[in-house]
């Protein structure tokens, strides 16, 4: 080819190597080596695949069906799960949809409860289902909440209702502790437990339950179904409610030990405040009784909910809620109950008043119940004090003798109350008010009260010598003075001094058997009275309840009196009373002369008779021992001005006391109880005549019609003639 200019046109090649050759290339750069040498790994070669298909079909069958096994597996598992998804979607859209506001959760006891007040105002018992009144996890302490999350579930703001890894490790506790997989540690979170708390939504139906109990059981069943109902139900709380709405409601509905149902009531009932006010310390250990609310009770064992506290306080530091300074602090100053949970006072007197009202506002109530009491804290005190110290200082270790006291005013309002020597109590036997037991000589008041007021006077000469009454269907009865002596002519108000037998059962005769039964019954004491002359001396049964609200009637110038110690009943946050006083003062039983001549022979009987042991200094007292056949019961019955009290002292099973009467033990529990109930009253005197001498043996006997002659000569008269033919018995 040539060009344009006659020459030869050059090839591409030509013009990309004009020399007719390929240009050489330029000699490459070296690179320079590097000051230091990267360590690279060395590459490994590529293995051959070793797999290689088999030339035998037997093998090449199963392999493939291996294969189809394995992708069938695959797809049911798949498709099963997807299934077992949309059915838990089902359930759980289902349960969430039949959940009702968290706020008409907070309370759910089927009963309510008993708040009883003493005289003064002051909580001193609970009695029921006690439930504080509604709180959420905004209002309470900012540390009690951080110990329940720290105590119970500390993933509780991270999980969606259910912790898998929770049941992992509670899986493998309960495999290392030699259980089954499920069998103690359940691995529940918090939201389960408030599902369970909830029952699952199933309310108490009393027609489907034979109790309450039962259907608590039923909620707490720990079967694997079971497990899965609470679970898909605290799946479906989580989507309904927020963390802290779950929160709320549990910390409304735990039990806490002590009928406490709910934090607020725990924090009031164990230290006297609101759980809104609890300190680190007391948060730690309310939390602590979320494990075992019972046994960890800090008024059950007050060392033992403090060594519980001690482990949350541990929880609670080791996951950021509390620093090592304020848990050394919390540790070392361990929470302590309030004064009133302390006492624990009044157990005996609180079930006692449970009683007055009616049941359906008291032992079964559906609502909140406030009483008022006549209880006064200060007297209970006192009484539990005296009764103790009596116990560890004046009987011997191991000894299982019993005794009770009771304190009242004289119109029959009930002070103070213990029922036997275990104090710290609910619903145990009391032996105030449910043990019957002989009075013996200190039934011998009203013996004198009815021949008082019959006509005898209390300087009265009363031979005191073998008698022989024929009894009918019994035959004859010859009665015993306590020392087994005679002693002769004595003035009444001597043989009451010193207690003699054989003067008050004539006494009895002279008035009338039935008269006296009158009069004792009208004082109060309902008990079945005996019908011969054994009756003058304390044989029939009664409780010290009843003979100390009869004292109760002599002090106050011969009126019977009922004794009572509700003041009041209302619905709680209602100012009107449903119910008010069943008890007081009652009909007039013998005359006040007779009843102050009754008083000044009691008071003879402590300054230099049988009682002297109940001596107060500075404080008049009149009383009354009494001691049964074989020593069997003890008693000691008396009052100041002020008050009334009795003392009973025995074994519950009739057994005869070893070297113990009434003017023994019992008249000094009455006296350690009585100078402390005294301490810082001012004294007043007794309401009694004060003659200006003390009487003597100057009078003649009286007649056996039961009336007194004031007539000179026809006591002169009565004087030759029992001279001459004895004294009629």
């Amino acid at each position: 080819m040539t060009g344009s200019n006659g020459g030869k046109r050059k090839l591409v090649a030509d013009r990309r190597y004009p020399n007719g050759t390929k240009a050489k290339k330029k000699p490459e750069k070296k690179a320079k080596k590097p000051l230091f040498r990267k360590k690279t790994a060395a590459r490994k070669p590529k293995r051959a695949s070793t797999r290689k298909r088999s030339s035998n079909p037997i093998v090449r069958l199963v392999g493939g069906l291996l294969r189809w096994v394995g992708r069938l597996i695959w797809l049911a598992f798949s498709r099963g799960a997807l299934a077992f998804a949309v059915v838990l979607g089902i359930a759980v859209f289902y349960i969430y949809s039949t959940l009702p506001p968290y706020s008409e959760l907070l309370d759910g006891r089927a009963r309510g409860s008993v708040t009883l007040l003493d005289r003064n105002s002051s909580v001193f018992a609970w009695r029921g289902e006690q439930f504080g009144g509604q709180i959420t996890a905004d209002t309470v302490s900012p540390y009690l909440k951080n110990a329940i999350v720290a105590t119970e579930d500390k993933r509780f703001y991270r999980h969606f209702g259910v912790s898998p890894r929770g049941v992992a490790s509670a899986v493998r506790i309960n495999l290392s502790e030699g259980r089954g997989p499920l069998s103690g540690h359940g691995g529940s979170t918090l939201t389960q437990q408030t599902a369970k708390l909830l029952c699952l939504g199933v309310p108490y139906d009393p027609e489907q339950w034979k109790n309450q109990t039962e259907y608590e059981a039923d909620c707490r069943e720990g079967s694997i179904a079971r497990k899965a109902k609470e679970a898909v139900y605290a799946m479906a709380m989580e989507a309904r409610y927020s963390k802290d709405e779950i929160l709320s409601i549990y910390m409304n509905r735990a039990y806490l030990g002590s009928g406490a149902n709910g934090f607020e009531a725990a924090a009031q009932r164990y230290f006297g405040k609101s759980a809104a006010e609890v300190t680190i310390a007391e948060s730690a250990m309310l939390a602590g009784l979320l494990t075992a609310p019972t046994r960890y009770a800090p008024t059950n064992n007050l060392e033992r909910s403090q060594e519980r506290a001690g482990i949350v306080l541990l929880l609670m530091n080791q996951q950021g809620y509390i620093t090592d300074e304020e848990r050394a602090y919390a540790k070392s100053h361990p929470a302590e109950l309030s004064e009133t949970a302390e006492k624990r006072a009044g157990g005996y007197f609180a079930d006692w008043v449970m009683g007055a009202g009616p049941d359906f506002l008291t032992r079964d109530t559906t609502e909140d119940v406030v009483i008022e009491t006549t209880f006064d804290q200060r007297i209970q005190s006192a009484a539990e004090e005296a009764l103790t110290w009596i116990f560890e200082n004046k009987v011997r270790e191991g000894s299982e003798a019993q005794a009770a006291i009771v304190v009242m005013s004289a119109d029959g309002a009930v002070r103070a109350m213990v029922g036997g020597r275990k104090l710290k109590v609910s619903g145990a036997f009391n032996r105030a008010t449910q043990a019957k037991r002989q009075p013996g000589s200190s039934f011998k008041p009203f013996v004198y009260a009815t021949a008082l007021d019959m006509g005898w006077s209390y300087d009265d000469p009363i031979m005191d010598e073998p008698i022989t009454i024929n009894v009918p269907g019994s035959g004859p009865y010859s009665p015993q003075n306590y020392d087994r002596k005679f002693h002769g002519l004595v003035t009444v108000t001597d043989a009451l001094k010193h207690s003699y037998n054989i003067p008050a059962v004539e006494l009895a005769m002279d008035a009338g058997l039935e008269n006296v039964r009158t009069v004792a019954s009208t004082f109060g004491i309902e008990s079945d009275l005996a019908q011969g002359p054994a009756l003058a001396l304390g044989v029939s049964e009664t409780t010290l309840l009843e003979m100390t609200g009869a004292y109760a009637g002599i002090l106050n110038g011969g009126s019977s009196v009922t004794p009572y110690g509700l003041k009041s009943l209302r619905l709680k946050g209602d100012n009107t009373a449903l119910m008010g006083q069943e008890g007081g003062l009652g009909e007039r039983v013998i005359t006040p002369d007779s009843a102050q001549q009754l008083i000044y022979m009691m008071y003879n009987a402590v300054q230099s008779g049988t009682g002297a042991r109940a001596q107060i200094p500075g404080v008049e007292v009149a009383g009354k021992t009494g001691t049964t056949q074989a020593a069997r019961d003890a008693w000691f019955m008396g009052f100041t001005a002020d008050y009334v009290a009795g003392v009973w002292m025995g074994y519950d099973d009739n057994s005869p006391l070893t070297g113990v009467t009434g003017g023994g033990l019992p008249a000094e529990i009455w006296q350690r109880t009585m100078a402390q109930v005294q301490d810082g009253l001012e004294p007043k005197p007794l309401p009694m005549i004060r003659p200006a001498s003390p009487p003597t043996v100057q009078r003649a006997q009286p007649s056996g019609n039961g009336q007194r002659s004031n007539d000179k000569a026809d006591n002169v008269l009565i004087d030759l003639l029992g001279a001459i033919f004895g004294n009629g018995n």
